[in-house]
């Protein structure tokens, strides 16, 4: 849920894939098509201002064939998979702000999302596209936002977390449920992984119309996923944007062996004094490592962002956003940033140590996300990892595990780091 919520604040512009859409699973009798542009959508001239002030000049590829299949008449359901930074906040708000009848002062509308930040970011997506849509309201069903029993709702679409969102639909009726022509679900794993969220979420949308259309938007598309759209959601549309594979062909990767912290250290000046360096990023296995290498580096005169675990959503992102800008040209980061956070302009990663399980053993997942921070969107990229003697059989699994070569360096071999 953090990394979702992360993605949908630091992004400023869309992750643009070369993968088509998948068409899973269709109705026969429905001829699907895309788009090229959004003037070939039954949009009112409003939200197309509004999706033009926003920066999209033309659709996104999952946009391209979702949006038509979301805006069709009769309304049809969708399960979408897509990664965030494609456009499927924008591509579902576009068909909640098209279906609601703004003359009508009650919801119809509802977005289910799993935590409270990432709500209020669809809320925001929603009031951004829709600014010249004067008369179409947005309603927060999340912790804090109290309503008495027995008021009357006069906004159109309503976003909120399931628990409250349930509260408000049966204890305090302040949504007819009879009433909802829309239902949105969000994060749908997310909403699977978490442990009451499903259930709420379905006990929802059971009660909902049959003639009520269901959108369920995921950025994965395991097996869980479709077993959970399934129970909710009847005969549905499945369209999948292919998901970019983290692959190593691409990136170098290279180990130190260092005696000490400080002679990584060192190692690490070495690199940093000999490569041209777009942007950094080091991955330290504590809290407490980062902050001392954070101290040593500032103090030799490096911009450096630090990004652990205690640090709130909102500072992660604050430091994310700061690193995406260049205002920093290396972010130290603990496990927490290894996956889901694209920084495009990255082009080395340094493993300050090696990532361990509780065995002591290699863990080859964060391994993977870690040094695939580089090399994104198929672009060449160098990883390095600082090790002690003990430790190298550890590059020997990795190796083995990867089926992939990682050459050894001496951490004052300036000349061979140059060639780099």
């Amino acid at each position: 849920a953090e990394t979702s919520l992360l993605n949908k604040l630091i992004r400023t512009s869309l992750v643009e894939s070369s993968h088509t859409v998948e068409i899973l699973q269709r109705d026969p009798n429905s001829p699907l098509y895309s788009i090229r542009t959004f003037e070939e959508l039954p949009l009112k001239k409003e939200l197309l201002q509004g999706i033009y002030m926003m920066g999209f000049n033309r659709p996104s590829k999952i946009q391209e064939t979702a949006l038509p299949i979301m805006l069709a008449y009769p309304p049809q359901n969708l399960i979408a998979q897509s990664q965030s930074g494609t456009g499927k906040t924008a591509a579902f708000v576009l068909a909640m702000l098209s279906r609601v009848n703004a003359t009508e002062k009650y919801p119809q509308c509802l977005c289910l999302a799993p935590t409270y930040e990432l709500a209020l970011q669809i809320g925001c997506v929603i009031e951004a596209i829709g600014r010249f849509c004067a008369d179409i309201k947005v309603m927060y069903a999340v912790r804090g936002n109290r309503v008495p029993q027995g008021t009357v709702l006069k906004e159109q679409i309503v976003i909120g977390t399931p628990g409250t969102m349930l509260d408000w639909c049966f204890k305090r009726k302040v949504v007819d449920v009879k009433k909802i022509t829309l239902f949105v679900l969000d994060e749908a794993d997310i909403m699977i992984d978490t442990q009451g969220l499903s259930c709420q979420s379905i006990r929802i949308q059971r009660a909902l119309p049959k003639s009520c259309q269901m959108l369920l938007f995921s950025a994965t598309f395991k097996s869980t996923v479709r077993e959970f759209a399934v129970q909710i959601i009847s005969n549905p549309i499945m369209i999948k944007l292919r998901e970019d594979e983290l692959t190593l062909s691409n990136i170098r990767q290279y180990f130190f062996v260092c005696r000490s912290r400080k002679e990584k250290y060192e190692a690490l000046c070495n690199i940093y004094g000999s490569i041209t360096i777009g942007q950094a990023m080091i991955f330290c296995q504590t809290r407490r490592s980062a902050d001392w290498l954070a101290v040593a580096m500032t103090h030799d005169g490096h911009q450096v962002a630090i990004l652990t675990g205690e640090l709130t959503v909102a500072q992660r992102a604050n430091v994310i956003q700061r690193f995406r800008s260049g205002q920093e040209k290396v972010l130290i980061a603990t496990n927490v940033c290894a996956r889901g956070i694209d920084v495009q302009q990255v082009t080395i990663v340094v493993n300050f140590s090696l990532p361990t399980n509780q065995q002591g053993e290699p863990d080859f997942e964060t391994y993977l996300h870690r040094i695939g921070r580089t090399g994104r969107f198929g672009k060449n990229g160098i990883a390095f990892s600082m090790v002690e003697s003990q430790d190298v059989v550890l590059v020997e699994m990795i190796e083995e595990h990867f089926q992939t070569r990682i050459k050894q360096l001496e951490p004052g071999d300036m000349d061979e780091i140059e060639k780099l």
